[in-house]
């Protein structure tokens, strides 16, 4: 424990009984005590009695509907400045036997890392703080801290070099920390794998509140923590990764089209193997007809990401998947970087700060994924299409696997969806938040879920645990108390 001054010391005995006496719970005055015991500053701790309390619960919270009145709260929240503040928090929480929950950047579907329906009493280790990231051009890697967004690593990333970059999400406000815990997907996925598979080092603060880097660790902990999920292992610090070539020159375009499901199932055959260079996900959503009042329609969206030229990219598509009807003139060269910003769907040209906004979001949604090894027949589209329809505002995102995934053994990292599988569904609907209609949206997709049964992956069923889905982790017996508070 760092030494404290007479005078500093009797100052913030003073603040911490202000603080205890301003707080009801006496688990909050006891882990505010052990936590000041290791010189932690009180201005990273947050009670339900501070009138910042509800900001800073909800300022990574990415899915609304968790922040509600209803929802369980923790007891408190702390915002570490430090490594050994990392520290001192799992030391405390173990000693008070207090169950802790840790978010980077918040972005999970179903709120696990800032809210406790089971483990209660709980408490919030918030990692946003520690978001430091150092860049070696040289070396081609990267230390970054776990609390940086994607955005932010692929920003500085691109200050250094427009010829390097990682293989992340593809949403910018992605904390760096749970998304590598969980494999970490995105438009470089098909010529360089997963987040996870590009990752070298790491340090991690155990369960004793050691920090561990690879070596100390020992290569089970770190095979582990590159895709086994996050909270699992201990608590991660920060990630060396490791960066990858990009061209100067990268090719984006959107082409948008009503609904053809002979076009699906044709994307469904040669998605997959494509050259690995170019990455075509489809955005399936519901809108309605601007010439009219009441029609509805569903339309597609293939955005596509090449790392080439858009000569090189109109001839692979003449070759491979002509049917999509792709021409020069529907193409725009640009960075690798400014890709991000069109398959995010703002203008290439736009400003780099798009990336590295910290938005927090308005959109309430429940969502569900499946992995399909086969062709989903074109019958089974057609009713696809029509439970579509039968909501207010669904979206599927189909994400193509195949290239360096299937190259990639499925034991080298906890990630087990690799060779066979052919691309990823990911549902979503819309919730309203504190209104009527949730269960009416939450019965549609499960319906939806279970009607897509015996089109996608069996034995097991496969699912993404960066898409947390309380369905398929909650026995019976709790699922009411869940459904009851959160749904």
């Amino acid at each position: 424990m760092n030494s404290i001054s007479p005078s500093i010391y009797i100052i913030s005995v003073l603040l911490l009984l202000s603080v205890s006496q301003a707080t009801s719970s006496p688990i909050q005055q006891t882990l505010i005590q052990c936590l000041f015991q290791h010189s932690i500053p009180l201005s990273t701790i947050y009670t339900p009695k501070n009138s910042s309390f509800s900001s800073v619960l909800v300022s990574r919270a990415q899915n609304p509907i968790f922040a509600e009145p209803a929802v369980p709260k923790p007891e408190l929240i702390f915002t570490p400045l430090s490594e050994s503040h990392v520290q001192a928090a799992v030391i405390c929480a173990k000693q008070l036997g207090i169950h802790m929950r840790v978010r980077s950047g918040g972005h999970d579907f179903e709120g696990a890392s800032y809210v406790s329906i089971i483990e209660i009493p709980f408490i919030v280790l918030d990692l946003t703080n520690l978001r430091s990231i150092s860049v070696n051009i040289n070396e081609n890697n990267a230390w970054v801290q776990v609390g940086a967004t994607v955005g932010e690593l692929y920003n500085r990333i691109a200050e250094k070099s427009n010829v390097h970059g990682f293989p992340a999400s593809i949403c910018p406000t992605v904390g760096v920390g749970g998304h590598i815990t969980g494999g970490g997907y995105g438009i470089l996925m098909r010529k360089y794998g997963l987040a996870a598979d590009n990752v070298i080092d790491a340090r991690i603060v155990d369960v004793n509140g050691r920090v561990l880097d690879r070596a100390a660790m020992g290569e089970d902990l770190f095979w582990a923590i590159r895709g086994g999920g996050g909270g699992s292992f201990g608590v991660i610090l920060a990630w060396k990764i490791k960066l990858v070539a990009v061209p100067e020159t990268v090719t984006v375009f959107t082409s948008t089209k009503t609904l053809d499901t002979k076009l699906l199932y044709r994307w469904q055959n040669v998605a997959y193997k494509l050259d690995e260079n170019l990455f075509i996900r489809i955005l399936m959503q519901v809108m309605t007809n601007t010439s009219t009042t009441s029609e509805r329609l569903i339309t597609t969206s293939y955005q596509g990401v090449f790392l080439g030229g858009a000569d090189r990219l109109v001839q692979v598509m003449q070759k491979s998947f002509p049917e999509l009807g792709l021409t020069k003139k529907d193409c725009i060269e640009t960075s690798w970087i400014r890709s991000l910003l069109h398959i995010n769907g703002f203008p290439v040209n736009s400003s780099l700060e798009l990336l590295t906004q910290r938005n927090t979001s308005s959109f309430s949604f429940k969502g569900k994924a499946d992995f399909v090894r086969e062709p989903i027949p074109e019958i089974a589209l057609e009713e696809l299409n029509k439970r579509l329809l039968e909501d207010d505002m669904p979206i599927i995102v189909w994400t193509p696997y195949g290239g360096m995934m299937s190259k990639i053994p499925e034991y080298e990292t906890p990630f087990p969806q690799r060779e066979g599988t052919m691309f990823k569904f990911h549902y979503f609907t819309s919730l309203d938040t504190g209104g009527k209609n949730v269960a009416k949206h939450m019965s549609w997709i499960r319906s939806l879920y279970s009607y897509m049964t015996p089109y996608v992956s069996k034995f097991p069923r496969g699912a993404y645990v960066n898409y947390r889905d309380l369905d398929l982790g909650i026995n019976k017996m709790d699922m009411s108390k869940a459904s009851h508070l959160l749904y």
